[in-house]
């Protein structure tokens, strides 16, 4: 890094430029999306407290041939203390403790946003549905650099405006992907790293140095290794034949940066067989090779994987699987439906994430994962208690639901952390059948959105 290159802390000191509201005032025009308030903690001042009549999960009700035609449920006391859970009963709540009457709603697991671009979005803006300038990566990269700059004026009040959306829909926490590139330098990091800091009392994140413009096309390298340096997570890639040129460099590249730094890697790959198949194939012998990155490398999107043949899909899954590289998908629509099945039964790690809310790349996000999970047991045919109960996973921490396979309850239990939410359910396949609201969302056992 530079003399002059400011590091995380530093920049985060720095006082505030020109908020983003007032920033926003002046662009004209009516808002796409009124500021999300946040509700006032029902918690405030109280860091430890009884939740009442909380509704859980208890196992699966069978029928005479062993499938399972209901969930079972019971109501319990949750008692939580400094952001855990610690202890769960149905005994009559300490008189000495704050209680919060939950009033039989359905606790589940706190849902994780693990792919979204909040640092160049419309959200919290002008409604924007301008064409598109083409329609291959190289044609979105060309477009981009001549409107980031617009962007840039107002980014950290628009991704605080998104994070405040995430809240509502349930998600306590992101993988936020952040462009560097040579048009907005460091500076979409910094605006990010900036609205972050501002919620971290009420949210979660990890930070992807995402070269949009690609790691060779743009010559991005030497910005790569400097935000390496300012409190990101991992490093990206993009498409490293059809827009840098050449798979072996591109990727050796990527990986060289993570490794120098102690990063994880979580790469855009958008690319068709045969080049597709070969980055997949490539990542898979560089993540064998480097066992630091055993369980820290994922690849977002990865099209290739839902057009490969079966056989080669069987092969790459397992390996996959073994080296702990997981997969990041948006759970698509139309012809490249992605094998979700297929990677779970080889023990890939999946996530979902928003990936767009709206802006130049598309329109149609609403920050929510259980509707994620709903688009899963809808593509796939998971329309039973038991599979709607299972598609959840994607959605959740390490894929955590409240019954396991065999429907014993292992979450929620003393200990864990208390990220959760509490809907109008009877049981979490109802929940992702019918997409209830959000009616309490919970980080470190503060409300972070909802009313209840």
């Amino acid at each position: 890094m530079s003399d002059n290159t400011i590091n995380r802390k530093q920049f985060l000191r720095m006082g505030a430029a020109a908020t983003g509201a007032a920033l926003f005032s002046g662009i004209g025009g009516t808002a796409m999306a009124h500021s999300i308030e946040e509700p006032e903690y029902i918690t405030a001042g109280a860091k430890e407290y009884i939740l009442t009549n909380v509704r859980l999960e208890d196992g699966f009700e069978y029928n005479e041939k062993k499938e399972v035609i209901a969930t079972k449920t019971n109501l319990y006391n949750v008692h939580i203390a400094d952001g855990k859970i610690k202890n769960i009963t149905t005994d009559k709540p300490d008189g000495k403790l704050k209680k919060v009457d939950a009033k039989g709603l359905l606790m589940l697991p706190g849902l994780r946003d693990m792919h979204i671009h909040i640092d160049k979005t419309f959200y919290g803006g002008k409604w924007n549905a301008a064409p598109r300038k083409g329609f291959t990566v190289k044609d979105m990269i060309t477009l981009e650099q001549k409107i980031i700059p617009e962007l840039l004026v107002d980014s950290q009040y628009k991704a605080e405006q998104a994070i405040q959306l995430m809240k509502s829909q349930g998600s306590y926490f992101a993988r936020c992907q952040c462009n560097i590139d040579p048009v907005s330098g460091l500076r979409s990091l910094e605006h990010l790293l900036k609205a972050l800091d501002n919620n971290k009392d009420s949210f979660g994140w990890e930070i992807v140095a995402f070269p949009q413009h690609g790691i060779l096309y743009s010559q991005s390298e030497p910005l790569l290794r400097e935000a390496a340096k300012m409190g990101v997570d991992f490093i990206g890639g993009l498409d490293p034949t059809t827009v840098d040129g050449n798979m072996e460099k591109s990727l050796d590249t990527m990986f060289q940066i993570a490794i120098d730094n102690n990063k994880g890697i979580d790469i855009h790959l958008h690319e068709s067989p045969p080049s597709g198949k070969s980055a997949i194939e490539y990542i898979i012998k560089r993540t064998e090779e480097n066992k630091q990155l055993q369980g820290k490398t994922y690849i977002s999107h990865g099209f290739a994987l839902a057009r490969m043949d079966p056989k080669d899909l069987e092969g790459i899954a397992e390996k996959m699987g073994a080296l702990g590289i997981g997969v990041i998908s948006t759970v698509p629509i139309g012809k490249t439906i992605m094998p979700i099945p297929t990677l779970k039964k080889y023990g890939v790690k999946l996530m979902t994430g928003t990936d767009s809310i709206v802006d130049h790349w598309m329109p149609f996000g609403t920050c929510d994962m259980l509707e994620k999970a709903k688009l899963c047991a809808q593509l796939y045919g998971w329309t039973d208690e038991y599979n709607l109960s299972r598609a959840l996973h994607i959605a959740t921490t390490n894929e955590v639901l409240p019954l396991n396979d065999a429907g014993v309850r292992v979450w929620p239990a003393a200990g864990n952390d208390a990220h959760f939410i509490l809907v109008k359910a009877s049981c979490s396949a109802e929940a992702v059948a019918r997409l209830p609201k959000r009616e309490g969302v919970f980080f470190k056992g503060k409300m972070i959105a909802g009313q209840i």
